[in-house]
């Protein structure tokens, strides 16, 4: 099936739900993985692919209805109260700069069109306590971290998923945040940011906000940070990817809204962005010549997510020098079509199944479940940029470790000191 043909039957999926019930999911693959994945299309069709199943769902009130949650052999119980949270406000995290896009009328275009009018209608159904898909906002502590990642993606594209919400479902969303910051204390680790993003968020809309807290979560943080790029979790160093996954994008996405309010926080913010595309950097080295990479630490099941602070560099242009967009898309492309072109990364309806290449329920953390999986979208954050960006128009190129490996001569890697 050609990509005329894919792009045909986005009008189906809008009125069927889930891209497989219109698209077999053996369509689909096939489709996919005929293109080159070094390219636009196909980032944004495997996009698409993942994100359509929970927000078609969500769009007409029955992702609880209808996305299955499957949690690992040790999971913890009621994961079934909080999944559904983590599959919208992850997903809306990686795929908003994409959403943030003008409208076009190609076959890319209406993907988005389609995307952004579902998330619209499912941040509306998340906040209405007559929907069948009001989310759980307050009980327990899991909402704090993916109400955080919601927000993250509306602070990354208010003009597609803040701005065209009617007036009483802002006021909802808003209490619902102000609800949640009350209910939920952080844990005295990289949760601290989640705190911090819902008191930006605020301070963003115009709703209040702590800077006490945004003050607290930041400054702790700096004080955890161990050097070369790298932030503790807490106290303590933690050889996994939360500096990916959390830490990095969120420490920036504080401090920017902190420092348009406040000069004083503009020189931290300014050290943090450093630090980060440092840490890119070194990220971008991580990525062996076959387009894997060690499954080291909690919650590999994220897949590609880990990879978020080099395609948030990416996306703002802050590579690092000596670091082209092109090997960053070809190396990001090699970990792409490894992970989901692998057999069982996704069910017989198009859902994404826990698992690091494939389906791999063991490798799944206790907290750990359907609607967790969706973090994975954080890879995908360079598709926020302009199709005629030097990152899709540059010819393939070979990235760090691919160049090492076959003999080629690559600058000498230095730490920072700052």
């Amino acid at each position: 099936m050609n990509r005329r043909s894919f792009v045909k039957y986005i009008p189906a999926v809008g009125a069927l739900g889930v891209l497989p019930n219109s698209l077999s999911a053996e369509e689909s693959k096939e489709s996919i993985k005929a293109k080159n994945p070094n390219t636009r299309a196909y980032w944004a069709e495997l996009l698409y692919k993942i994100s359509n199943p929970v927000l078609a769902q969500m769009s007409q009130g029955k992702l609880r209805q209808n996305m299955p949650v499957e949690t690992p052999p040790n999971a913890y119980r009621g994961r079934e109260n909080v999944t559904h949270l983590e599959a919208l406000g992850r997903t809306l995290a990686g795929v908003a700069p994409w959403l943030a896009l003008p409208d076009s009328n190609d076959a890319e275009g209406k993907m988005r069109l389609d995307l952004k009018e579902k998330a619209l209608k499912s941040i509306a159904h998340s906040v209405d306590p007559n929907s069948p898909d009001y989310l759980n906002w307050t009980k327990g502590s899991q909402p704090l971290v993916d109400g955080a990642f919601l927000v993250h993606g509306i602070m990354r594209a208010p003009e597609a998923l803040w701005d065209p919400l009617d007036t009483e479902v802002k006021k909802r969303f808003v209490q619902e945040i102000k609800n949640q910051k009350e209910a939920i204390p952080p844990y005295y680790n990289n949760w601290l940011l989640f705190g911090a993003m819902l008191d930006a968020f605020l301070l963003y809309v115009g709703e209040g906000g702590d800077f006490m807290r945004i003050d607290f979560a930041v400054k702790k943080h700096d004080e955890w940070y161990v050097g070369d790029g790298w932030y503790g979790d807490g106290q303590n160093f933690h050889m996994d990817y939360y500096n990916g996954y959390v830490i990095q994008p969120m420490m920036l996405q504080v401090l920017k809204i902190a420092a348009s309010k406040r000069k004083s926080y503009e020189k931290l913010y300014e050290t943090v962005g450093k630090r980060m595309s440092r840490f890119a950097e070194q990220q971008e080295r991580l990525i062996s010549p076959e387009g894997t990479y060690p499954p080291v630490g909690r919650s590999i099941t994220y897949r590609i997510g880990a990879f978020q602070p080099l395609a948030e560099t990416a996306l703002l242009n802050t590579l690092p020098e000596g670091i082209s967009p092109a090997q960053v898309r070809s190396a990001m492309s090699a970990i792409l079509e490894r992970q989901f072109e692998a057999e069982g990364t996704f069910d017989k309806d198009g859902w994404l199944t826990i698992g690091f290449c494939g389906h791999q329920p063991e490798m799944g953390d206790s907290y750990i479940s359907t609607g967790s999986l969706y973090l994975c979208t954080l890879g995908f954050l360079p598709l926020g940029l302009p199709a005629d960006h030097e990152f899709w128009t540059a010819p393939n190129e070979d990235w760090t470790a691919k160049k090492a490996w076959s003999g080629i001569s690559i600058k000498a890697d230095h730490a920072i000191s700052f």
